[in-house]
């Protein structure tokens, strides 16, 4: 195996960073808590309080989003046949009202969704994968991926029969969501056997979330993705099989008329056949049958390498596969709610530990700062985000272009009218 440094491949520019903040709530909470900048107990309290309100609201909103995505993926549901179909018309705003609220959802857990320019040059570096494949894209209607942080890692290509191997640094997404709606109808009676031999129905929304998927794998998480060989397997298939096959064809050939002269004897269509094409007749026979079993030779082997690719490619995709389908709403809406509350803790705490009132700039370098320093994760800190929703509950104070947050027991206050109001009574 080859020691050179491996060639690097990458999709995003290497200063790239992610939203996404890899750290745990409880460990960003107690760090803020323990940060130096609040001394006294009774702080410490209001704080821990502030942000468990916080995420309680969260919480709470976040339901109602996953009961929306739950009615809203009712009738595209692959695993469910719905007892009752909406007309076209109420079937796509069904499918827009579910894309639009997955996307919503998908982007408070600070995914990306990935560009086709993107997901085109990933495709196009196929001397990096291992299995050629083969997408039907004409089955869906539309296809969306999702990603979220991303690293690189060295994958070890082989080279020269593996005898040799080339170590290629690839581009490697932490998260990935694949949306992908299949077409009402299908025109191919071939593709229709297709999915429905995969359980997929047509018009079905097939959601699926992976985890640590290089991006030259993009394209081999479709749901009916093929396994094809490669121009070098059919040359080193169809190489022996033009050696072999040759010169059984020409033997044949010599003798062929004579095998049907008597196949016609026996069936009725001539006289007599003569003792010495008799002879002739056998071996022509025998030359078939050698055919016969070079031809189902040649298919076991095809057969064989096809299954190899496919084993390759199942290892490489089925035990990254974390979720499908309605299973991946909860762990969504989880993420959304988690990555959002860390945001707005973030944004409180150093709004109301700052000694002046910061900008909006400096408050994302304090933040982003912190981060590296404490956890060692460098995150694009969505500094704009994190405001507008401190100013909904009612928290943010603007000065100009200055920021600072409500006092700790008005922070409470306003935090506990809001979740007053969730439980009241409709008015009458």
């Amino acid at each position: 195996m080859t020691a050179a440094t491996p060639d690097r491949r990458p999709t995003l520019a290497a200063g790239d960073r992610d939203s996404f903040i890899a750290v745990r709530k409880t460990d960003l909470l107690d760090a803020l808590i323990e940060h130096g900048h609040i001394t006294d107990t009774a702080s410490r309290a209001s704080l821990r309080q502030i942000c468990r309100v916080i995420a309680a609201i969260y919480h709470y909103e976040y339901f109602a989003e996953l009961e929306r995505l739950r009615d809203d993926y009712f009738y595209f549901n692959p695993e469910i046949e719905p007892h009752a179909r909406l007309d076209p018309d109420a079937l796509e705003r069904a499918y827009a009202d579910l894309v639009q609220s997955l996307q919503r959802v998908l982007m408070g857990a600070n995914f990306v969704e990935l560009s086709h320019e993107e997901i085109a040059a990933a495709h196009r570096e196929r001397e990096v994968g291992r299995v050629e494949i083969e997408v039907p894209l004409d089955d869906y209607r539309e296809v969306r991926f999702f990603r979220r942080g991303h690293h690189h890692e060295p994958l070890a290509i082989p080279r020269w029969l593996g005898l040799r191997q080339r170590l290629v640094e690839t581009l490697v997404y932490d998260d990935v969501v694949l949306l992908a709606a299949v077409k009402p109808s299908i025109a191919s009676r071939r593709e229709r056997k297709r999915l429905k031999l995969r359980n997929i129905r047509p018009g079905s929304v097939l959601i699926k979330c992976f985890r640590n998927i290089p991006s030259v794998d993009l394209n081999a998480l479709f749901p009916n993705v093929r396994v094809v060989l490669s121009l070098r397997d059919k040359l080193l298939l169809s190489g022996p099989a033009l050696v072999g096959g040759v010169p059984i064809l020409l033997k044949l050939a010599s003798t062929i008329t004579i095998l049907f002269l008597v196949i016609g004897f026996y069936v009725g269509l001539s006289g007599s056949v003569p003792n010495n094409e008799m002879a002739g007749a056998l071996a022509a026979l025998s030359g078939l049958v050698a055919l016969g079993g070079f031809i189902m030779r040649q298919w076991l082997r095809y057969q064989r390498q096809s299954l190899k690719y496919q084993k390759d490619l199942a290892d490489r995709i089925y035990f990254r596969n974390v979720n499908n389908n309605a299973g991946i709403f909860d762990s969504m809406i989880a993420a959304a709610e988690d990555q959002q509350c860390k945001e707005a803790f973030l944004t409180f705490y150093f709004l109301s530990a700052a000694a002046s009132a910061p900008t909006k700039a400096e408050l994302e370098g304090t933040i982003e700062r912190w981060l590296a320093q404490t956890f060692g994760v460098e995150v694009a800190f969505a500094v704009d985000d994190a405001l507008a929703r401190l100013d909904r509950l009612g928290l943010l104070v603007k000065d100009g272009g200055r920021l600072s947050v409500a006092p700790p027991n008005t922070a409470l206050a306003r935090l506990d009218r809001i979740w007053g109001d969730y439980f009241k009574p409709p008015a009458v």
